[in-house]
């Protein structure tokens, strides 16, 4: 996958050119995070408390699949299997700003998910605090 320049440039300025991708554990796409954000991330998981089932499944997933990687100069990144067979990524990807991070997603998965109606699934107090 090439990132587009005007994300790498940002990235370069910013965790020079370090991101850390993991999985999203609702949706069958991954997250990239520049390090320095990753870094505010992953604290905010550990300080979550992990006496709930359903926290350190998430805890478990999301930091258990972080990967860290690096946009080289011609703007690509490489994925791991494991990562690419989780979000379903075949040839064509969507990515997807989502101001500290991006999303990656199959373009396939992606135009479903767009065509999906949202529902207004209950979310743990502790979990809607984290803002993943």
């Amino acid at each position: 996958m090439v990132l587009p320049a005007r994300y790498r440039e940002r990235l370069a300025e910013i965790s020079n050119s370090q991101l850390v991708v993991t999985i999203d554990t609702d949706q069958p796409c991954l997250l990239l995070y520049p390090l320095n954000e990753w870094e505010i991330v992953e604290d905010k998981i550990n300080a979550l408390p992990g006496f709930n089932k359903v926290v350190r499944k998430i805890q478990r997933k999301l930091i258990g699949y972080a990967t860290d990687i690096e946009v080289d100069a011609n703007g690509r990144i490489l994925l791991s299997g494991p990562l690419r067979t989780y979000a379903k990524l075949e040839k064509k990807v969507v990515l997807i700003g989502q101001g500290n991070k991006f999303e990656l997603w199959d373009e396939q998965l992606w135009e479903q998910h767009c065509m999906e109606q949202d529902d207004d699934d209950e979310i743990p107090p502790s979990l809607a605090e984290l803002s993943l």
